[in-house]
């Protein structure tokens, strides 16, 4: 039997393990100070992940469970429990589909978009700060 050729990769330098290494360091940071923001405004970091990928929501249109879940990169089921605490929570509203009863979309309440704004504020000043780092690191220097 004969082996599959291998596949060339470049080499990979110290500095490369660098660049990765300080990536990840950044996201992790900015993760954490996101997880800190959302508990001060009394939601999980899932929750707001939620709002965020409903109101930012590509063309803005209007947004199913379904597409939440892939947004989220989470299963159907696990969106459906978690739009059913943001309604219970009074920031989530479903409404039918005018053209498919089938389809159910999520609309944000006015708390849930107040709190987003804030919230937004906060992680657009943290990006702000991480943001030259990133440029250098995604440039090809350290950060």
């Amino acid at each position: 039997m004969t082996q599959p050729p291998k596949t060339s990769r470049p080499a990979i330098r110290q500095s490369d393990y660098q660049r990765l290494s300080e990536f990840r360091y950044l996201i992790r940071r900015f993760l954490e100070f996101s997880q800190v923001q959302a508990e001060h405004a009394g939601l999980t970091t899932r929750q707001h992940q939620a709002l965020l990928a409903i109101k930012g929501y590509p063309g803005g249109g209007p947004v199913t469970v379904g597409d939440l879940a892939e947004r989220l990169r989470i299963r159907h089921h696990s969106a459906v429990e978690l739009v059913n605490r943001l309604g219970e929570a009074g920031l989530v509203t479903r409404d039918q589909d005018r053209d498919d009863h089938r389809r159910v979309l999520l609309r944000l309440t006015e708390r849930a978009d107040d709190c987003l704004a804030e919230l937004s504020a906060a992680h657009l000043d943290e990006l702000s700060r991480i943001e030259p780092m990133l440029r250098r690191l995604l440039d090809g220097g350290q950060g």
